[in-house]
């Protein structure tokens, strides 16, 4: 079994670990996309139920003879109206509500709980994804396929490092992942947010943003650095590792490493 290093917050060397089992796992990139479009939600959208509604029309107009409010006579459809005025039997009225009149309902709109689709995956599925993400990470030839614009591969993945990481202020924490990925590859990973083009900043898109670097951490350890995505070892999962495809520059603590070894091993017992 080959070993990966270790490294300290200047991104040398400190020592050597058995390379977990996970890391060395077959990648199934089709089982990866399946969690990826399961985990998916469309926007649900719809009109307000109470659409066109919002007024006070009186049911449908009836066509006998010799009864009160009654179309009989007038030509009138039977559909319902909202009453202007009256004069006895008389009425000044409108139709309303139904899709065909004006300031009626929309005729068969979308509805929310239509939309709301959930697909379902496999608990060993499940763990199989799981396993290939972590794996993918591990790979240099996936990882140099998914960022294109890197112009060499990244050495000694996966990359590992001490837990005094975890403890870094901002300034120190970014000197600390340029030395451990270098600039090149750094200027890649960095986060970066824009103003989205086009109508998707009326609805609650207006920002969208890459991928960037993933950093795993044990349950205690508490990183005081905003803008990356920063993930438990114990909660992360398939859509964290595999943003936008399988293959994510991700960077674990220590600490990290064996919260999974822990996760893997309940599971085998289990």
């Amino acid at each position: 079994m080959r070993k990966i290093q270790i490294l300290n917050i200047e991104g040398k060397k400190v020592k050597e670990i058995e390379t977990p089992t996970y890391f060395e796992a077959p990648i199934r990139e089709d089982l990866i996309f399946k969690v990826l479009e399961a985990k998916k939600r469309k926007q649900p959208y719809s009109p307000s139920p109470v659409a066109g509604k919002q007024h006070a029309a009186k049911g449908k107009v009836v066509h006998r003879r010799h009864v009160w409010r009654s179309g009989y006579g007038r030509g009138a459809s039977r559909v319902p109206r909202k009453i202007f005025s009256r004069r006895g039997t008389q009425f000044n009225w409108e139709a309303a509500e139904v899709p065909h009149a004006r300031g009626g309902m929309r005729a068969h709109p979308p509805k929310i709980l239509g939309i709301l689709t959930t697909k379902q995956v496999n608990k060993k599925e499940m763990e199989m994804a799981l396993k290939s993400a972590l794996s993918a990470t591990a790979n240099e030839k996936i990882i140099f396929k998914k960022y294109l614009s890197l112009e060499k591969g990244i050495e000694g993945v996966p990359l590992i490092i001490d837990d005094k990481f975890a403890s870094l202020k901002a300034k120190e924490f970014v000197k600390s992942l340029k030395g451990i990925l270098g600039e090149d590859v750094y200027e890649i990973v960095k986060p970066r947010k824009s103003v989205r083009s086009g109508r998707g900043t009326m609805r609650g898109r207006k920002y969208k943003k890459n991928a960037g670097i993933l950093i795993v951490t044990g349950k205690d350890e508490k990183m005081k650095v905003a803008g990356f995505d920063i993930k438990k070892a114990l909660n992360v999962g398939v859509s964290d590792l595999a943003k936008g495809g399988p293959g994510r520059i991700t960077l674990y603590t220590e600490k990290a490493i064996q919260e999974l070894n822990e996760r893997f091993s309940k599971e085998k017992k289990k």
